[in-house]
């Protein structure tokens, strides 16, 4: 499956996409504050391309203008989720690479994500969370309409070895129909 919107094509990631994934994945300043390690090698993001990264609803998001990654988005559904989440539901995820921060391109693959989720899969409602002081991905949620629901603190986060504090929002399809994403 590819999704598209006027700068992005989210498409299935590949295994020769593991140069391009190693050189944004390995930057501190992007896994850690997504609750993941930085990748040792290209070895190591091929490995995650094969496991973590082939799941079903997992793209790469790539540049129309380049033909290249420049981060991940993806639903999560039942047990693939962190969060309790019921039939009908979804959790959202995505990062980007530090050369791509500030473009708006997360907010332009949410937003196409959430068409898809609302419109194409009948979603009642997406779930997203964001780690205490992860300023970025909490604007991005605000700026697709997400709206706040809860902290979960003290949370043990095994991929990194520690104990974090999560912010969860949510957006309902009702709010998405009213036209309440996006207007931030």
């Amino acid at each position: 499956m590819i999704l598209e919107t006027s700068r992005l094509i989210l498409r299935p990631w590949r295994p020769e996409d593991a140069p391009a994934l190693y050189q944004l994945a390995k930057d501190p300043r992007v896994g850690p504050a997504a609750g993941w390690p930085p990748h040792t090698s290209v070895e190591n993001s091929r490995e995650l391309i094969e496991g973590v990264l082939s799941a079903p609803y997992t793209f790469a998001v790539v540049l129309r203008e380049t033909g290249g990654p420049v981060g991940s988005i993806g639903l999560l559904f039942g047990e693939g989720s962190n969060l309790p989440l019921k039939e009908g539901e979804a959790e959202i995820g995505y990062w980007l690479g530090v050369p791509y921060w500030g473009q708006g391109l997360i907010p332009e693959a949410v937003r196409e994500l959430l068409r898809h989720g609302f419109e194409e899969l009948g979603l009642e409602r997406v779930w997203c969370g964001y780690f205490e002081g992860n300023d970025k991905s909490r604007r991005v949620q605000e700026k697709c309409g997400f709206l706040y629901c809860r902290t979960d603190r003290e949370v043990p986060w095994p991929l990194m070895g520690d104990v974090r504090t999560e912010h969860i929002t949510c957006l309902s399809r009702a709010r998405w129909l009213a036209g309440c994403a996006g207007k931030s």
